[in-house]
């Protein structure tokens, strides 16, 4: 008994196949789909298995005046199973087509969040969408061509929940192939800041920059609330909790760039020191364009001198609309003004000192003409009319304005760190260049000063320039990466001191094997290939993904170093989309949609939407 039990044949195992003289036979056909069964044409039952004797006793116990009206081998039973075979196909068809109708409106209403996510619309404006096209396609439909195309417009479903849905499936999908890149990566580095929204919620914005295989990307990993106190140990908590969540491992984070606040850089409790006690081979590093910003921090007599321009503008912008209003049109009514009015002047904008004082100074005429015509403006006009103090103030307009074209050179996403230290390095240079244009008197750059005050030339303002030039040097000695490493990334072909270089990539990348890296840098210098490959190279980038693994240490090291983000500015940016989303009019919008919609908005990662509307996770309703 045991061995029969054994040999317990299973009909999954027989490997059964349809023959087709049964449709003839027994009018029996095996539908084209994946796992079908054999089904009658007569009264469309599915046989289970597919056995002649099963399917022949089906047909002659339920169908045997079938056989007394269309005998065998006829020519009538032969169009009969004809046209049961074409009404089989033809309702087949039908069901297909409403599947396949269902499928392209569910498709249709993804591609329609995804726009509304992408450019931080609310989601009832989903309804305005399909009211608009319907309206546009009434209008130019000028015969019943286009009532068809009308009617599939109106099967989309687009209401606040749809689209709330169709984005938390878009998101989903956005994320897990963010994961997924991760998890194959070898190493990605992590940008960190924090920024309040419109409901006085802290969000700590997250992004990754890692290699896919094919090029460098950038995106947001997780945007997560921090609805009580944002000290050090909650960030900490909160972002381990995440990486969890996501299986994810610290392991890999070769660099942390967080904007300086005391809870990310503090020594002994911040994030970064935290996140080095579980994941020691992580660098930290001070956003870079922050520290620019600080190297011109103004103290002292320069800055009693711009709160004072501050309250000029303010006084013509602030006081009364009224005010503002006839400014305006005073402006307007020049025929020399080159603006249209004065800008405020925000703090925490890394441009507008610049561009504030690049206004007043273009409109200083009018607002001179302005403020004699005013009332209780005497205070003011003095200022103004004093040309020590405007000297300074052109001086100002001059030296932000540099400082503002670093600024923007600095901005954009895809700048790696080394693209970030050049550029410093190459404002250092100009910044000797400005303290020798200023003492010799030339103010080939300084061009307001020259003109507005007369090339008026103070100690404040030599002062304050050689004091810029010893910030920028001071800050600029510590990039967490040795400038030797990075100079090395830069141009491979001018380094030469291949001992040294070696021990220096070695504390970057301690996995660095020196013996072979040193070995492999002699070769790779004296290679003709290398040397018209570098010079034909678009970028940085390009060339290090385009190396040959030939040269497998060196192009672990260059690209260890170019995964690594130089700056916040990815969560700047995400930030004003933030602020974009998160409008007073949508103050009930939960945490969760919030990091749905910025994930879209700020991706740069295409899902597939095909893919998503029919894998069943998109259900079909408005």
């Amino acid at each position: 008994m045991s061995l029969s039990k054994g040999l317990k044949r299973k009909v999954d195992n027989d490997n059964r196949a349809y023959k087709e003289e049964w449709r003839d036979n027994f009018a029996f056909i095996l539908p084209g789909f994946t796992n079908g069964k054999p089904m009658c044409l007569i009264c469309n039952e599915v046989i289970a298995v597919c056995k002649g004797y099963n399917i022949k006793r089906h047909h002659e116990t339920k169908h045997g005046s079938f056989n007394v009206a269309y005998p065998l081998l006829s020519e009538a039973r032969k169009r009969k199973i004809q046209a049961l075979s074409e009404g089989y196909a033809k309702s087949s068809r039908i069901l297909m087509r409403g599947l396949t109708s269902q499928e392209k409106a569910t498709s249709a209403s993804l591609k329609a969040s995804w726009l509304l996510a992408r450019h931080n619309k609310p989601f009832t404006d989903a309804e305005l969408f399909k009211d608009v096209m319907i309206a546009v396609l009434e209008e130019i439909a000028d015969d019943k061509s286009m009532d068809g195309v009308i009617a599939s417009v109106k099967q989309i479903p687009l209401s606040a929940r749809s689209a709330t849905r169709r984005i938390d499936a878009l998101s989903n999908a956005v994320q897990g192939a963010v994961i997924s890149d991760l998890n194959h990566a070898k190493y990605f580095s992590l940008a960190v800041d924090e920024s309040t929204d419109n409901t006085d919620v802290a969000q700590m914005c997250v992004f990754v920059r890692y290699f896919d295989g094919k090029e460098f990307k950038e995106d947001l990993l997780a945007f997560i609330p921090l609805e009580g106190q944002t000290t050090a140990d909650i960030i900490f908590t909160k972002l381990s909790e995440r990486f969890e969540r996501l299986s994810l491992s610290f392991e890999k984070v070769n660099l942390l760039v967080t904007d300086g606040a005391p809870a990310m850089v503090g020594k002994h409790r911040g994030l970064v020191s935290r996140l080095k006690e579980v994941a020691p081979q992580m660098q930290g590093l001070h956003c870079l364009i922050h520290q620019s910003v600080l190297c011109a921090r103004l103290s002292g007599e320069l800055k009693g001198i711009m709160d004072k321009v501050m309250r000029i503008i303010n006084f013509i912008r602030g006081t009364s609309s009224t005010q503002h209003r006839l400014f305006r049109q005073l402006v307007a009514d020049s025929e020399e003004a080159t603006h249209g009015d004065l800008l405020l002047h925000n703090g925490v904008r890394w441009l507008s000192k610049g561009k504030a004082l690049e206004r007043f100074c273009a409109l200083l005429d009018e607002v001179k003409i302005f403020l004699r015509s005013g009332k209780r403006a005497a205070d003011h006009l003095v200022l103004i009319e004093d040309d020590e103090f405007m000297a300074n103030v052109a001086f100002l307009a001059d030296t932000f304005g540099h400082l503002n074209t670093l600024n923007l050179q600095l901005q954009g996403r895809g700048k790696t760190i080394v693209d970030i230290v050049e550029k410093l390095q190459s404002f250092t240079a100009k910044l000797a260049l400005l303290d020798s244009d200023m003492s010799t008197g030339s103010l080939l750059h300084f061009n307001t000063l020259k003109t507005r005050a007369a090339g008026r030339v103070t100690g404040l303002m030599v002062e304050f320039i050689k004091q810029l030039r010893a910030n920028f040097a001071s800050r600029l000695e510590d990039f967490s990466v040795p400038r030797d490493v990075i100079a090395f990334v830069r141009d491979p072909l001018a380094i030469r001191s291949s001992g040294e270089l070696s021990s220096l990539a070695k504390t970057v990348l301690p996995s660095l094997d020196e013996a072979k890296f040193e070995m492999e840098l002699i070769d790779f210098q004296t290679t003709s290939l290398v040397k018209d490959a570098y010079r034909s190279a678009g970028s940085v980038s390009d060339f290090w993904i385009a190396c040959s693994e030939e040269y497998g240490a060196i192009k672990k090291l260059a690209m260890y170093v170019l995964t690594m983000f130089p700056s916040t500015y990815t969560c700047e940016s995400a930030f004003s989309s933030m602020n974009a989303i998160t409008t007073y009019e949508r103050n009930r919008l939960t945490n969760e949609n919030l990091e749905n919609c910025l994930r879209i908005s700020v991706t740069s990662v295409t899902p597939d939407i095909k893919k998503i509307a029919t894998s069943g996770k998109c259900q079909f309703s408005h």
